[in-house]
């Protein structure tokens, strides 16, 4: 059989190395990948949001199943294009992706279908948004209504912050189209974890829990980024609490999308905070989180392309998952979140029965590889306990203790 995979980062290589195990698959191609999956897979140059091309190339090689890693390409309608064109694809629609794609959307569609969420107002105008921000008071949450890379949720620990984060959506446009609109939130306080799920229609089958790193620094200090870190399972969430949040934010999303005629097929992903009240949405992604991914595929037992099949022909794919726990860190090239510089030569641990490197911005050199992007790997490992899998990463982490082109987290997995 022949997979494709759409896009270029680690929540993409984790998905192949996944694939790779599966006997039944050929061929692995990835579109258009980094210098790590070259070693796994055939990379392609077309670019995740060149949506005819992918089509084009889906066709010729007669692909079996497409896997889409990114959002772009879904709030794209990459999924409509594929169905329209006969080709099997294990994403959401256009219309389904929109939970992601517009945080407006996503929060009136969770009023609308009474899935706890934290309490907000959504504005166009900064005068106004400053005097909803004054009248509540910090902490408090500002987010850009549209895409934008990870970039566009400002947590303001003070008023202040806030103001200024208005400013610099509504009216210095610091995410274009995507900041026309904001939504302005009231901070939830508790524990965070991420919950995701395969759903296909009505159907959902949710994924061991996560928890991903945020901020830049230690003591989750510094500007938010994509995510430094991670590890599954978050064992301070209960079965009772994880049993109503798969309920009330996953079962009732997926329902509810069916009800709005948006039905949707993929990978939900509920970013939740643990309040006193139960669990509660922070946010939506209609895709593979990255880089939770990274530390739950690894604890699948099976294969992507069994469970994306039988989900698609809506048979039961028994799914089963590892007692074990995994945790990974990110190594950032420096200036991450802001700019980088590429080109510089990056080392890389050797892979091991409990050791795994997930690429995401790396590019293959002559003698290695050179770094390509803000968040280049994620070393990881899978244990009995999160400490013996988070003991295994870090002995390999001081490879870059001379470097001061790198960076990444000493606190993963420690609260």
């Amino acid at each position: 059989m022949k997979v494709l995979v759409v896009g270029r980062g680690g929540r993409e290589h984790s998905i192949v190395l996944n694939l790779k195990k599966d006997e039944r698959i050929k061929n692995i191609f990835v579109a258009p990948g980094n210098g790590g999956i070259e070693e796994d897979a055939e990379c392609l140059p077309i670019d995740e949001m060149a949506i005819d091309q992918l089509i084009a190339f889906a066709k010729k090689e007669a692909i079996d199943l497409t896997i889409v890693g990114p959002e772009n390409p879904l709030n794209e309608g990459i999924a409509n294009r594929f169905h329209e064109e006969g080709l099997a694809i294990f994403a959401p629609t256009k219309e389904a992706a929109l939970l992601e794609g517009s945080k407006s959307f996503a929060k009136a569609f969770m009023k609308r279908h009474h899935i706890p969420t934290a309490k907000y107002e959504t504005f166009t105008d900064a005068h106004l948004a400053k005097q909803y921000i004054k009248q509540e008071g910090a902490p408090i949450v500002i987010k850009a209504d549209g895409l934008a890379a990870d970039k566009n949720v400002v947590v303001a620990e003070t008023e202040e912050e806030a103001l200024q984060a208005v400013d610099d959506m509504l009216i210095d446009k610091a995410f274009s189209d995507a900041s026309a609109k904001i939504v302005v939130e009231e901070f939830l306080a508790g524990e965070e974890f991420s919950l995701m799920a395969f759903v296909h229609k009505n159907t959902v089958y949710p994924m061991v829990t996560a928890r991903d790193h945020k901020r830049a620094f230690d003591h989750d200090e510094g500007p938010n980024t994509g995510g430094m870190g991670a590890y599954a399972p978050v064992e301070v969430v209960s079965n009772k609490v994880l049993t109503k949040a798969i309920e009330e934010t996953l079962q009732r999303a997926a329902d509810g999308l069916v009800a709005e005629n948006r039905s949707f097929t993929g990978i939900l992903y509920a970013g939740l905070m643990m309040t006193d009240e139960g669990a509660k949405v922070i946010e939506y992604n209609t895709r593979f989180g990255d880089p939770e991914t990274q530390v739950v595929l690894p604890l699948l037992e099976n294969s992507l392309l069994q469970v994306m099949q039988q989900m698609l022909a809506e048979e039961n794919p028994h799914i089963k998952w590892r007692s074990d726990s995994c945790l990974g860190v990110v190594v950032a090239a420096k200036g991450y979140p802001g700019t980088c510089d590429s080109g510089v030569s990056l080392p890389v641990p050797v892979s091991t029965e409990n050791l795994f490197t997930i690429h995401a911005g790396t590019k293959k050199a002559e003698d290695g590889y050179v770094s390509n992007g803000g968040r280049l790997l994620l070393v990881g490992s899978t244990g009995k306990t999160i400490n013996d899998a988070r003991q295994v990463v870090y002995e390999q982490l001081n490879i870059y203790d001379q470097s001061d082109a790198f960076f990444f987290r000493r606190d993963i997995g420690i609260k």
